[in-house]
């Protein structure tokens, strides 16, 4: 008699190891944002895999590597859609603010609030914290440069200006696990004023920029 194929198991398909690292890392990032960087264990990510533990510790040995390089590639992610590789400055920098003071970020403001609050106790979080931070402030300066180059931001300290953005932005987003409603302007559009004040233009600019979106 043939063998009925419905209960014959699905043969496993073997991943090459750069395509299973990058799902491991992938998995564990979406556990990060979902549930916090804590959460992130080699159980957990094995079980929403479907895998054994010890397939993740084949490729993640020390789970602290796992939850670093979780949250370094979700920082990755969200650079990549934060800044806009062209444009023009001001076209870029409204696409910025738009994106960060949009709701749909706080899973990653989140993300940050928690991996700050880790770095006080765990130095390999910090180390990443600061790597992540400096190439996330070299993004928002290159933005800025140019607009100084081009006349459009009259600031004359564009590193002052990207750290003062930046400090805006992580400032709304310490309130991101608040139970409040913050639906005042000026909670919702504080990155905006904020970028406004920073860069020396004119109050409105950026308002308009982000209007024509």
């Amino acid at each position: 008699m043939d063998a009925d194929l419905s209960t014959v198991p699905a043969p496993r398909v073997r991943k090459r190891p750069e395509e299973r690292r990058a799902e491991i890392l992938d998995t564990a990032a979406a556990i990060a944002l979902e549930e916090g960087l804590e959460r992130i264990t080699l159980r957990a990510v094995a079980d929403r895999l479907n895998v054994a533990p010890g397939l993740i510790s084949h490729y993640f040995p020390a789970a602290e590597d796992l939850v670093v390089e979780a949250f370094s590639a979700a920082a990755t992610a969200e650079r990549a859609q934060l800044f806009a590789a062209s444009g023009m400055p001001v076209e870029r920098m409204a696409q910025f603010i738009v994106r960060v003071e949009d709701a749909r970020s706080r899973d990653m403001a989140r993300l940050w609030l928690n991996a700050r609050h880790l770095s006080r106790f765990r130095p390999a979080i910090g180390q990443a914290l600061a790597a992540q931070e400096e190439l996330d402030r070299a993004q928002l300066l290159e933005i800025i440069e140019a607009g100084v180059a081009e006349g459009v931001f009259p600031t004359g300290d564009a590193f002052a200006a990207a750290v003062r953005i930046l400090i805006a932005v992580d400032g709304v987003g310490s309130y991101v696990n608040d139970e409040a409603s913050f639906e005042h302007p000026s909670y919702e559009h504080f990155v905006t004023d904020a970028a406004e004040w920073a860069l020396g233009v004119e109050p409105g600019l950026l308002h308009a920029a982000i209007a024509r979106l």
